[in-house]
């Protein structure tokens, strides 16, 4: 069984003494290391594999939201915090689950679930070539060659695939993580687009298949840089 590498990161000794035992008791995971310091976190997440990290928000140095921002490496982020008035800013940086302490391992066992459910164990979306995600119930085989663009819908994503669509639970980063960077871009927060799909780019986007794609500001540079541009 594949198992979720994750970290710990609460200057709250208390704490992260339960959520280390809460670890050890989930066969899904593997405990990399714990941390009361994001700074040192920050240099281990940066250079190892973590799939997961279970992380405070208020924190001395650096909090845990300015931490997010600064990785170079994007693990799911589960928050586990004092305080509720994050919770936006949370979402908006892409956090799987907020939990508010005190911690029960119910709780803690339901947020790593929805890891598991958007994000997959590692290696369990992309092979060599066709995968399968759920959609509708179901197990639909899916050919990166045939999608046009995925576009996201809150914790959802919509892979468009000529006269077909899915709706699929997983989360943007996951499946940008996954997708080949040779073949598929992202050109906007919710949306990322296969490269020999485009037919068109104009001052407001793109064009596939006579459907209009927005480009965000930050994005364009990236998407003018990856043309075979004459």
């Amino acid at each position: 069984m594949n198992k979720l590498n994750c970290v710990i990161v609460d200057d709250d000794m208390f704490c992260r003494k339960i959520i280390l035992d809460y670890v050890t008791q989930t066969e899904e995971l593997n405990l990399i290391g714990e941390y009361e310091s994001p700074v040192k976190a920050m240099n281990i997440l940066n250079k190892q594999d973590v799939d997961l990290v279970f992380l405070d928000i208020e924190m001395p140095q650096i909090s845990g939201m300015e931490l997010i921002k600064n990785l170079k490496k994007k693990p799911s982020i589960i928050l586990i915090t004092s305080h509720e008035e994050f919770a936006i800013e949370a979402y908006e940086n892409d956090v799987i689950d907020y939990i508010v302490k005190p911690v029960s391992f119910a709780r803690f066992y339901k947020a790593v679930n929805k890891v598991i459910e958007l994000n997959g164990t590692p290696g369990s979306m992309v092979t060599n070539g066709d995968f399968y995600v759920k959609s509708d119930g179901s197990l639909i085989k899916i050919n990166p060659k045939e999608i046009h663009w995925i576009e996201a819908l809150e914790n959802y994503m919509i892979f468009h695939l000529g006269q077909n669509k899915y709706t699929v639970h997983i989360t943007m980063k996951a499946i940008e993580e996954k997708l080949p960077s040779k073949d598929f871009i992202r050109v906007h927060r919710s949306f990322i687009v296969r490269k020999d799909k485009i037919e068109a780019i104009t001052g407001e986007g793109i064009t596939i298949k006579n459907n209009h794609i927005p480009v965000g500001r930050t994005y364009k540079k990236e998407l003018i840089n990856n043309i075979n541009l004459l």
